[in-house]
């Protein structure tokens, strides 16, 4: 049966392989499912563990996907199908595949079937070779994503323009900071598309720096793999800052340079990331076969050590202690640009905490203030042994007459930005009064918990803390308000899975007496749309100028 990978590997193949041949082709599929399907059916086939190796209908299906990807690229070499349209980036992708199941043939024992399905991935490779030589892209990941295609381009008939236009992108340099995350904090996009593409660039190209970055990515990643099997994303400026993202795509580069580099943290991650499940069998396949390295015996692993790390270009804490995991974030990019956008960091959530079955998936502070939304700290300080300090001054104007070398014999004046909402105001031209709220949220780490400060100064205004649980378990001690919510009215209230709970206890003076309930400011409400938090909430309440502390605490097996 092999290796514990290897089985499962076998398993998860033979499952998807049947249910590929059960579904057939659609023509409608996008380009990209389409060769990843001809790409896993490449692959079992030609896979000795597999248990459809040498099922000759595996080929002639895989041939079926081939000619419907051929149908759908463009005359000028680029797939048709997505929201990105003629797009370089998107079309690597499945470029990628075409060369990555084009290689696996070639290393593969000659077998006329695997000739003639190579002749059509080098004709798609051939049409698409020009576009990608000068085509663009519009994110970071994707510079990588286009040099891959080109390094494996390259890889299977090898090209000084290739080459050149692949360091051409490479040459702006790597974008991962010194703490070791890639510059959009995203571990879908690190785990699908930088690693990836990163690792194919050193291989073909030799490029230290380009394996440098792999690692360095992989040794951050160590400590954002929670209890859960999944890895921290709040920081995150992609879509992944509001999901759950699992370890399980981090697979076979762990593995990989587990073995490279003699790691046994690397091992821990790679059985961590197993231990998840195989969700993309083409893909580990594909680099099982293309690299053997891939499938060799791990060196023992060593569970990464417990404690406090910090990510200080994502201001990202996570803190370990005897009970609890909990996770601190204090680096939104909404502060800065006062806007919500795809490639920012916008979410909200300040604290997670991890207490045995018992997940705290979101702690926010949602107030009532000019529709300016939650609070998101604008900076974040180390406040002594155990404590950090997020904090957060927002503000909005009421403006006065213009002066009368401003005025207008028509009433009409310039469309401006408030900052809020567009008016035609001349608003740069108006003295203004300013309102202004400051908010402070001090967190101190204890052996089992949190003790959580918050200060809110400015005029009076509701406030409400939001504490959102992964579903599963239950409140006790608290008011039901429906649809799963509860409010903390005074005392103590506790959210429990079996034997695990999370206690959250309202400190000396508070009494719940504001508004339960989410506000997520105008960026979403003008839209008719929310960020807000899902599944079992509770609220704390209150309202402003004051001061309120309240604790959580775990209580768990271990306790």
């Amino acid at each position: 049966m092999g290796s514990p990978f290897e089985a499962a590997l076998r398993g998860a193949v033979a499952d998807t392989v049947e249910a590929a041949l059960a579904a057939g082709v659609d023509p409608a599929d996008k380009h990209r499912h389409h060769m990843d399907r001809a790409k896993l059916l490449v692959a079992a086939f030609v896979w000795p563990a597999s248990a459809h190796a040498g099922d000759a209908r595996l080929v002639a299906s895989a041939h079926e996907s081939v000619r419907a990807l051929r149908a759908l690229q463009g005359p000028g070499g680029l797939f048709i199908g997505g929201d990105n349209v003629d797009s370089p980036p998107d079309s690597s992708f499945t470029v990628n595949d075409v060369c990555d199941a084009r290689e696996i043939i070639r290393a593969a024992p000659a077998d006329a079937r695997l000739a003639a399905l190579a002749a059509e991935l080098d004709e798609i490779a051939d049409a698409a070779e020009p576009a990608l030589l000068v085509g663009g892209v519009h994110t970071p990941n994707h510079r990588w994503e286009i040099s891959a295609a080109l390094a494996r381009l390259h890889r299977r008939r090898p090209s000084p323009a290739l080459r050149a236009r692949a360091e051409e992108w490479l040459a702006e340099g790597v974008d991962i900071t010194p703490d070791g995350v890639f510059s959009e904090r995203s571990a879908n996009y690190a785990a699908h598309v930088s690693i990836p593409s990163l690792t194919v660039i050193a291989d073909v190209f030799d490029r230290a720096d380009a394996r440098d970055a792999v690692i360095a990515n992989l040794e951050s990643t160590l400590g954002l793999i929670h209890p859960d099997g999944t890895v921290e994303t709040v920081h995150s400026r992609r879509q992944d800052q509001r999901s759950a993202f699992s370890v399980a795509p981090y697979l076979t580069p762990y593995r990989r340079y587990a073995v490279d580099l003699g790691r046994g943290d690397f091992a821990w991650a790679a059985e961590r990331a197993l231990h998840a499940g195989i969700p993309y069998p083409a893909a580990v396949l594909g680099d099982l076969l293309l690299t053997p390295v891939v499938g060799a015996a791990l060196p023992e692993a060593e569970p990464v050590p417990t404690g406090r790390r910090g990510w200080a270009q994502s201001s990202l804490i996570v803190d370990d202690g005897a009970r609890r995991r909990v996770v601190v974030f204090g680096g939104s990019d909404y502060p800065r640009f006062r806007r919500v956008r795809s490639g920012l960091a916008t979410n909200p959530t300040f604290l997670r905490m991890y207490a045995g079955e018992v997940v705290l998936e979101s702690l926010r502070l949602s107030r009532d203030f000019f529709g300016l939304g939650p609070f998101r700290a604008d900076s974040m300080r180390d406040a002594g042994d155990r404590g950090w300090e997020l904090v957060e001054t927002v503000s909005a104007k009421y403006y006065q007459p213009v002066g009368d070398a401003e005025r207008s014999a028509t009433g009409e004046y310039e469309l401006t930005d408030d900052g809020r909402f567009y008016g035609s105001m001349s608003f740069p031209r108006r003295a203004a009064d300013v309102v202004a709220l400051h908010t402070s949220v001090g967190i101190l780490a204890t052996d089992d918990g949190v003790e959580i400060t918050v200060g809110v100064d400015g005029p009076d205004c509701p406030w409400a803390i939001e504490l959102a649980f992964r579903p599963g378990g239950t409140f006790e001690g608290v008011r039901a308000l429906g649809d799963g919510t509860a409010h903390l009215d005074s005392g103590v209230g506790r959210y429990r899975v079996g034997g695990d709970a999370v206690v959250i206890e309202g400190g000396e003076g508070y009494r719940g007496d504001g508004t339960p309930r989410y506000v997520p400011g105008e960026d979403y409400a003008f839209l008719g749309a929310t960020d807000a938090a899902t599944g079992p909430r509770l609220y704390l309440t209150g309202r402003s100028p004051g001061r309120v502390v309240f604790s959580l605490r775990a209580e768990t097996h271990a306790s």
